[in-house]
């Protein structure tokens, strides 16, 4: 009964997301900015660049966009009794005190991120207030170097730490067998996955977690149009559960 289970929820997953690839952006309308109602929704943060890392992305957030956030929506719907929104997401900057009202906030390209003394105040508010930030899509010693460098502004004491197979946050929905698995979809890399604990206490809360020389929302994304490979996109979207349900729960 439990592999029949296990099966079943698989292909629920393959379903919703052929599903989502075919429900395109042009044949439904979908917000970057709609109104709080109460309802779980997908936040996405939007930044200014001028690293000396980067040069030039002064649009990597928004990679992506929408259909990451779409299918992965749709997956969570399908699959948990999250009520969450279907019409739209919210794009915010960082000091945006609306920020306050979502407890789960992705990040892409930190690698080539910068922001401003009072953005850095207001993210580190929102993470000691019990927010949950994912940081995706980025790679190599130059990007973490910059990433870090951000990081350490708002949070001068956090220290990263490895998380390993044995996190708990690896198992907040999914059980995922192998995190490595989950390969960089273009340069297929070992991913690597670091957290910042409440007061670097891997007996307390993550507050934030990157995913580290990967592209998870790649898969997420592009699902469906067999660029990769269907296993590949399952975990990712595991994975991209996984986060959501352990925000919500922490």
């Amino acid at each position: 009964m439990a592999r029949w289970l296990r099966v079943l929820v698989v292909t629920l997953i393959a379903t919703a997301a052929a599903g989502a690839q075919f429900d395109r952006p042009a044949q439904r309308a979908y917000s970057p900015d709609v109104e709080y109602d109460g309802r779980v929704t997908f936040a996405r943060i939007a930044w200014q660049t001028g690293s000396r890392y980067g040069g030039g992305w002064n649009s990597a957030w928004n990679h992506d966009y929408p259909r990451a956030e779409q299918h992965l929506s749709q997956i969570l719907r399908e699959i948990t009794y999250l009520d969450i929104r279907m019409d739209g997401s919210k794009v915010m900057t960082l000091d945006d005190p609306e920020l306050f009202r979502y407890p789960i906030a992705f990040m892409w390209e930190p690698g080539y991120w910068t922001m401003s003394d009072t953005e850095a105040q207001s993210f580190r508010a929102y993470l000691l207030k019990g927010g949950f930030a994912v940081f995706e899509d980025f790679d190599g010693p130059s990007q973490w170097a910059n990433f870090e460098e951000q990081m350490r502004r708002v949070l001068p004491e956090g220290r990263w730490q490895v998380l390993g197979q044995e996190t708990r946050i690896f198992d907040s929905f999914f059980a995922i067998k192998d995190i490595d698995a989950i390969v960089h979809p273009m340069g297929g890399m070992r991913p690597r996955y670091l957290g910042l604990y409440e007061d670097n206490d891997p007996g307390k809360r993550l507050i934030a977690v990157a995913n580290f020389d990967n592209d998870i929302p790649e898969y997420w994304e592009w699902s469906g149009e067999g660029l990769f490979p269907f296993d590949s996109s399952n975990e990712a979207y595991k994975l991209g559960v996984n986060y959501f349900i352990y925000g919500i729960t922490h």
